[in-house]
């Protein structure tokens, strides 16, 4: 072979004499052959398929750009000096024979630049105008070049230049080569893509910035400099769009299920084979063999009948999902093996050159240049190893949010199709919980699916290599590893019961915190906060006792891990110290399997992680396999055949909710005439929803068929609102027609509501219409049917949840003859029996049948069971009208008075309104944030923050404050504070300590290594042998009881600081003025108590001890090779300037991407709930389509702003190991530089640290941005730390025992307001009100009554004046002083979850016998005794086990087991039945005679009987006494008199 290329070249190929000496060189043959075809061979195979693009493409070539013109110059003038080079070797050929390599080489050059030109005028066709493949060919002819540019540079320098032109033309072809090098690294953009490239840079970014990710810096320069907004997000790549990757997704998935179901079907035929004899004979019971009956029917109709409800669990087809991914997304896997495989082999090739370097510095007689090329060679090992890993964890990860992408799409469109019976199985929660949980779990899965096979290939090789180093000594390390690997196990096992346990404290203490903030109003009046703080605190004790116990296991399992590396390394060496004589530890050997186990402890620890998230996704994946392969929606029973003169025609329908349930409608056969009003009317359950559901192909067909023809239009029994505008919901995806829009409006009688609504209608609606009042629901879901303009209209009760007379107005102005919707065909279910004369036909249902039908008159002459049903309900519907009128009319005037007022009053009616909204909202809150732990609120924030602002001209809740920017550094301190100084001192030095101790046994090693150096010819004594073994294990030792110290304390510290920080947070809240609870939804404050405190609880300690762990790792790493090479600490401050810098530049743009995550995922699951809950609508409409698209919008907001994260990081990783690579390499190079200086141990030591260096330095990013995300969690709980407090509950002045004894009240000018910036509520009251008397308190709404009552408690302090009980002025003594005098009866009862014992004496100051005494005038006493625990009676949570008169007659026995010598009541509005309300009154009658008594009413018939009574009117007292006197004044009080219907002769009579 030589011979031939000898022969060829016409010199010398190899002589190893050539490499033997200082100034080493390579053969001038060589340099010819090999490092020419090296870079040439490279670019042949790959070219040719760089030049597809220009013969299939169709596309049009982009323009001309300066680049390019630069590029294909440079190729062109490359072109010419080759051919120059052809014409010499031709002229030198006439002076004598020349070596074939003189033409073969310029002529081999001249088709590569003349193909070089081709591909890069064929890449013009494609979006990323440069080549991935020249820009690698430059690199390798560059490379491959430096040899023969030295050899040239060193000879002209030696002798005059024998070749000239030669000489020159190849430092020419240098030159330009090196210049399109250069070139090509920019991204070249042609203008008409420069759109394209401004949406997403990546598309056009040149091979070097994608490789590098340089095309993200402008994002993270913008990411610094403001905090980045979803706009701000570059667009996906179209390959990476939800739509493209479910078409992709969704093609093989059927394939795959396809096939599925055939093994499916298999499954079931063996099973059958097995169950009995093919005829099925007597061996089965009945009910089953008609089953199996059944299912042969269904077979040939349905490709896969379930084995329904008989026996085990359904069957489902299986083991689809994990193909059809790896199917769909096998390009991406296959990239990301082979990128995974190179930086494995690269993983292993450092310490074979450390070892190579260390022999170097070892050996006194190796030559310089050695050394350099081993130092560059570890350097470029180190960045093609990053940059192949980067590009790596980059697909791994664009894998994984695909991979979720195309699940939660699937998961999106399935809900849209699913048949009834599936979507029976699972509840929205489980459906969204699908998306959230199972979808995410495959992310997880996808970011590490490589380790499955990377991690055993890297132990394997690992192995392999330590026993050519240290022979079968490595077995005791290995075994000390897997020792280590049960430890582990048995801890985390320990761990999670302890996190179990811990769960359940937590969710305990959550629902006592939800009843506190939801009964805060109440806990205030009756002075009880102590009493549930004590109860809080007491769990949150169990909470940090199993907490501490937690950070004590996790501490001890910190440090197993962190002894591991070190524990291996002593058990190896001393092994092989120990078993042989020979054996002597150099440094080579140590070194070398030092950094090789480093390589071993990452495997070791994902394996087992990788193992559990694969557990986990087989869960999710048996879990989506059924649901996705669940039954879809069988519409074929549903005809659209044209009938003349029939819209709708049933033909012996029969349709039953499940396949072989019971039929819901039976054998119905009716005629629905086009433009006919039918109204359709039954008892209770006889199917009048079923018929409706099987109009709309709800229900599975049993037999017969429906026709209908045209569009429908649905108005579902309960309205479906969707979190839009009030415009969105009615216009529901149609075109805008102004014009109808309000026509619609006006008839369904929205406006006078719009007039109420804060914008009109473009009001955002909370979810699930949260702003809305039920009947304002129910007429935007007409006023959405009436606005689409269908054909036909199914109404579903439409009117039952409006009142009586707004359902009159609706049904003339829409649904009647001369409605709107006259000429339409209507099918109207109702109750309501007043509209039945005017429709054109009814239809009675009885038990699914259609019993009778024809018109109003006929049906009544045929005395049928039509007849009765009028008889039965026309008398109750009379009697309900009346009342319904008389309420709205009561209404109307309330509405009229409250605009009169000034709309800033506060008034309790409202109150209820928004208590129930914010209770509705938080219970919503706490579903949702459930099921998805990390969602942002931010939609449910803006349900919130709707409803009561704008009605009361002011907005009412405060927007929360989102923290952008950098944390601020004394919440660091704080936390620290927290934890204790002398405790955070002694954690520092702890790790101090182990840090000294670590960098102590390196050195000691170091030293060790030398003795093979100092004992080269002699035998190794045993006591030094000894001596060393022992010192490294007490090093190592050491340096882990320092940890394990350290971690301990920590446990410690955290938890106080936990303890310290929920205390202060509670006892804060719990002192917090009410009008705080009024601006702050619940939501809001549960979330300080939930999420923040677990983040302070267990994240943060963790957070913070690896922060300190691998900064002092770094620290110590440099610390190291400093001693080493004292010149490293030169080059240490730039790298440091610039590694802060990224490090700047990234933590900011990196947290605001989070943020973006969070807020805009919770989007996608509100929709995904909204689909699920409405979905018979959006299925009536046809609306499908609209809807997948909006969900695919909403994904790909979310994807772009996880792909921009997840590239950050990337973008992050590949500078930060850059740093990492220059360690290595500066470390390298300077010990080369001292090599006479330095023993082969120090070089070892230095060079693996620095090995080492580079994982720890991205995870001290990773840590230092954990900790600030996580900090912001202090700066929150600390925001509410601060709350300003109301007044002290009690002060020095305490009042006289027995206070109030007399109960006289007197307001002296008394005025309050509710916030300092409103007005006046009550504008200067005086009056006195005597002891004992009873006085009611009557006025408009909004005029001031409520007011009173919070006055007297102090819930609002005065703003001038003062209120004086028995001589004490209130506002002087404590808050409990106050309200633990005075008795409230409030107007909504609640109650807390505990005993009923609990309920009424929190702090169990009264005996069994009083409790039992007061029950006993509550009438409540029979029903307690009635009870299997009495007075232990548990109640649930808010009362719910209790009915509502119930819990009012419970706050009336509080009231009476109190005593007070003053009592409020704050009557009722809401749900007492009159039975209760004339207890209420009789008992308060007898059992409060002697005490004082307010009572605020709203139905004057109650205060007819008190001594006096005070008319409010706009916060001034107008009227002040008996009622007799003002019956007869013609004045305000005798005006509402009269509306109620008393007279003066009735209320004497009283």
């Amino acid at each position: 072979m030589s011979a031939a290329l000898e022969k060829f070249c016409g010199s010398v190929f190899w002589n190893d004499s050539y490499l033997a000496r200082p100034d080493a060189d390579l053969p001038v043959c060589f340099q010819q052959t090999v490092l020419v075809w090296i870079p040439l061979g490279f670019f042949w195979i790959l070219a040719p398929w760089q030049l597809l693009p220009m013969c299939k493409s169709r596309a049009k070539k982009s323009s001309v750009t300066k680049l390019y013109i630069i590029k294909q110059v440079l190729a062109a003038l490359l072109v010419l000096t080759a051919v120059a080079e052809l014409a010499l070797a031709f002229v030198d050929a006439k002076q004598g024979a020349v070596p074939a390599v003189q033409y073969t080489n310029p002529s081999l050059y001249i088709a590569t630049w003349i193909m070089v030109l081709l591909v890069q005028d064929a890449r013009r066709f494609c979006l990323r105008r440069d080549s991935g493949v020249l820009f690698c060919f430059w690199i390798l002819t560059l490379l491959c070049g430096i040899l023969p540019f030295q050899s040239l540079v060193r000879k002209a320098l030696q002798e005059p230049i024998s070749d000239l032109p030669r000489f020159i033309l190849f430092f020419i072809s240098y030159g330009l080569q090196l210049l399109l090098f250069l070139v090509s690294g920019f991204s070249d953009i042609a203008p008409e893509t420069k759109e394209i490239g401004m949406k997403n840079p990546e598309v056009t970014a040149s091979f070097l910035s994608c490789v590098t990710f340089q095309w993200y810096s402008s994002m993270v320069f913008k990411g610094y400099r403001k905090p980045l907004e979803i706009e701000d997000v570059w667009e996906l790549k179209d390959e990476d769009k939800t739509k493209v990757l479910y078409t992709a997704f969704e093609k093989n998935m059927k394939t795959a299920m396809q096939k599925a179901r055939a093994e499916l079907e298999k499954r079931k035929r063996k099973k059958r084979r097995q169950e009995g004899d093919p005829d099925h004979g007597n061996s089965m019971s009945k009910a089953q063999s008609q089953d199996i009956l059944v299912l042969e029917e269904r077979q040939p109709k349905k490709k896969k009948g379930d084995n329904e409800d008989s026996g085990p669990p359904k069957d489902y087809p299986k083991g689809w999902l994990m193909k059809t991914l790896a199917k769909t997304f096998q390009q991406n896997l296959l990239l990301a093996v082979a990128f995974k495989v190179v930086h494995d082999a690269l993983v292993f090739v450092s310490p074979q050159l450390l070892k190579l370097l260390i022999a170097f510095v070892s050996d006194e007689d190796s030559f310089a240049w050695q050394g350099y090329l081993y130092a560059i060679l570890l350097f470029l090992a180190a960045v093609i190893q990053s940059l192949c890993l980067q590009q790596h964890f980059s697909l791994c990860f664009q894998l994984g949010i695909n991979v979720r992408a195309s699940l939660i799409a699937a998961i999106y469109k399935k809900s849209l199709t699913m048949s009834g019976a599936t979507r029976k199985e699972s509840t929205v929660g489980e459906t969204v919980n699908l998306m959230s949980a199972d979808a995410q779990r495959f992310m997880d899965l996808a970011n590490f699916i490589h380790q499955l096979w990377s991690s055993p290939l890297q132990i394997i090789l690992s192995i392999v290599f330590l026993w050519g180093e240290l022979g079968p000594s490595v077995l005791a390390g290995i075994a000390t590893l897997l020792l280590l690997l049960p430890i582990n196990a048995f801890l985390v096992a320990k761990a999670k019961t302890i996190q179990e346990r811990n769960m359940k404290n937590k969710d305990e203490r959550m629902k006592i915190m939800t009843e506190i903030l939801n009964g805060i109003k109440i806990l205030k009046l009756f002075a009880w906060e102590p009493s549930f703080e004590k109860r809080v605190n007491e769990i949150r004790a169990h909470e940090l006792k199993n907490l501490v116990n937690f950070s004590y296991l996790q501490s001890v399992s910190v440090f197993v891990f962190t002894c591991a590396p070190f524990l291996v390394s002593l058990a190896s060496f001393a092994v092989y110290v120990l078993v042989d004589e020979n054996n002597i530890l150099d440094a080579q050997k140590a070194f070398t399997a030092i950094s090789l186990f480093n390589v071993l402890r990452f495997p070791m620890a994902t394996l087992p992680m990788v193992i559990s998230f694969l557990v986990q996704a087989n869960v999710s994946t048996a879990r989506l396999e059924r649901y996705l392969s669940g039954e879809d929606l069988d519409t074929s029973a549903i005809h659209h055949n044209p009938i003349a003169g029939s819209a709708v025609r049933f033909s012996e329908a029969t349709f039953a909710w499940e396949q072989d349930g019971n039929a819901a409608i039976r054998d119905v056969t009716l005629d629905i005439m086009p433009g006919s009003l039918v109204a359709v009317v039954g008892a209770v359950g006889s199917g009048k929803s079923s018929l409706v559901s099987a109009m709309l192909g709800e229900m599975e067909n049993i037999k017969g068929h429906i026709n209908i023809q045209g569009s429908l239009a649905y108005v579902p029994q309960q309205a479906w609102i969707q979190n839009a505008t009030l415009k969105d919901n009615i216009i529901f995806g149609s075109e805008l027609d102004e014009a109808r829009y309000q026509q619609v409006l006006k008839a369904c009688a929205l406006l006078p509501d719009l007039e109420l609504l804060p914008a009109g209608d473009q009001t955002e609606i909370g979810e699930k219409g949260i702003n809305l009042s039920g009947g304002q629901k129910q007429r935007v879901s007409l006023a959405r049917a009436v606005y689409s303009n269908a054909d036909i209209y199914i109404l579903d009760d439409p009117l039952s949840a409006v009142d009586a007379h707004v359902g009159k107005y609706l049904f003339e102005h829409v649904l009647g003859p001369k409605g709107l919707l006259q000429k339409k065909t209507r099918i109207l279910v109702t109750h309501s029996i007043s509209f039945l004369p005017q429709v054109d036909n009814i239809v009675v249902l009885a038990a699914g049948a259609v019993s009778e039908h024809g018109s109003y008159s006929t049906l009544l002459a045929n005395k049928g069971a039509f007849s009765q049903f009028l008889n039965l309900y026309g008398n109750q519907e009379e009697d309900v009208s009346e009342e319904n009128t008389a309420a709205v009319a009561l209404a109307g005037d309330e509405e009229e008075a409250d605009e009169a007022v000034d709309p800033c009053t506060e008034e309790h009616t409202e109150d209820v309104v928004t208590m129930t909204l914010k209770r509705e909202a938080s219970i919503h809150r706490r579903k949702l944030s459930r099921s998805l732990s990390k969602n942002s609120t931010s939609s449910q924030k803006k349900a919130q923050e709707e409803p009561p602002k704008k009605l009361k001209g002011q907005q009412l809740i405060e927007k929360e404050a989102v923290e952008t920017g950098r944390v601020k550094f004394s919440m660091y301190l704080r936390y620290l504070r927290a934890v204790g100084s002398c405790f955070t001192f002694w954690i520092v030095m702890g790790y101090v300590g182990q840090y000294a101790a670590y960098v102590g046994s390196n050195l000691w090693l170091s030293d060790w290594t030398d003795d093979s150096v100092r004992y080269q010819n002699q035998t190794y004594p045993t006591q030094q042998r000894d001596l060393r073994i022992g010192v490294f294990g007490a090093l190592g030792v050491s340096q882990a009881l320092f940890l394990l110290f350290a971690t301990m304390l920590s446990a410690r510290g955290t938890v106080r600081a936990s303890r310290v920080m929920h205390q202060q947070l509670l006892s804060n809240i719990l002192r917090a003025p009410m009008s705080f609870f009024d601006t702050t939804p619940i939501g809001r404050i549960v979330n300080r108590f939930a999420k923040d405190i677990f983040t302070v609880d267990e994240t943060i300690p963790m957070s913070f001890r690896s922060w300190i762990s691998c900064f002092m790792a770094i620290i110590s790493t440099l610390i190291v090779i400093c001693l080493a090479t004292p010149f490293f600490a030169v080059v240490i401050i730039p790298l440091s300037i610039f590694y802060y810098f990224v490090l700047r530049f990234y933590v900011s743009t990196s947290r605001q991407l989070r943020r973006l995550d969070s807020v805009t995922r919770s989007p996608i699951y509100s929709h995904f709930g909204e689909t699920v809950s409405g979905l018979s609508v959006i299925r009536a409409y046809g609306h499908q389509e609209r809807f997948l698209k909006q969900n695919e919008i909403t994904m790909d907001i979310n994807q772009k702003s996880v792909y921009s994260w997840i590239v950050s990081n990337r973008w992050l990783a590949i500078r930060l190991e850059f740093v990492g690579s220059l360690v290595v390499f500066f470390s390298a190079l300077l010990a080369v530089i001292a090599k006479g200086t330095l023993e082969g141990g120090i070089v070892g030591l230095s060079v693996s640290s620095a090995l080492n260096v580079t994982q720890t330095l991205n995870w001290l990013v990773r840590t230092s941005s954990e900790l600030e995300t996580n900090i912001v969690a202090v700066e929150r709980v600390h925001e509410y730390m601060t709350v300003k407090n109301e007044a002290p509950w009690v002060t020095k002045k305490r009042p006289p025992h027995g206070w109030p004894s007399r109960g006289e009240i007197q307001f002296v000018d008394y005025k309050v307001r509710y916030r300092p910036e409103l007005d006046l509520v009550l504008q200067g009251i005086t009056c006195d009100i005597g002891s004992t008397e009873k006085v009611g308190v009557v006025g408009r709404t909004g005029a001031g009554k409520s007011s009173l009552t919070n006055c007297l408690f102090r819930v609002l302090e005065a703003a001038g004046g003062k209120i004086i009980i028995d001589d004490v002025d209130i506002a002087t003594i404590g808050l409990h002083d106050l309200r633990k005098s005075l008795t409230i009866i409030p107007q909504d009862p609640v109650l807390f979850t505990g005993t009923l014992r609990m309920n009424l004496d929190p702090f169990d100051q009264y005996s069994d016998e009083e409790v039992w005494k007061a029950l006993e005038l509550a009438h409540l006493k029979t029903f307690v005794q009635g009870l299997p625990e009495r007075l232990l009676h548990l109640v649930s949570e808010a009362g719910e086990n209790l009915s509502v008169g119930q819990r009012q007659l419970v706050c009336l026995a509080r009231a009476l087991l109190r005593k007070a010598k003053i009592l409020i009541l704050d009557e009722a509005t809401a749900a007492v039945d009159l039975e209760t309300d004339h207890l209420i009154q009789t008992t308060i009658r007898s059992a409060f005679a002697d005490c004082t008594v307010l009572t605020i009413a709203h139905r004057l018939h109650t205060i007819m009987d008190s001594n006096r009574v005070m008319v409010l009117h706009a916060g001034q007292i107008v009227e002040f006494d008996s009622p007799e006197q003002l019956l007869m004044k013609q004045g305000i009080f005798s005006a509402m008199a009269k509306d109620a219907g008393i007279t003066a002769a009735e209320s004497t009579a009283l």
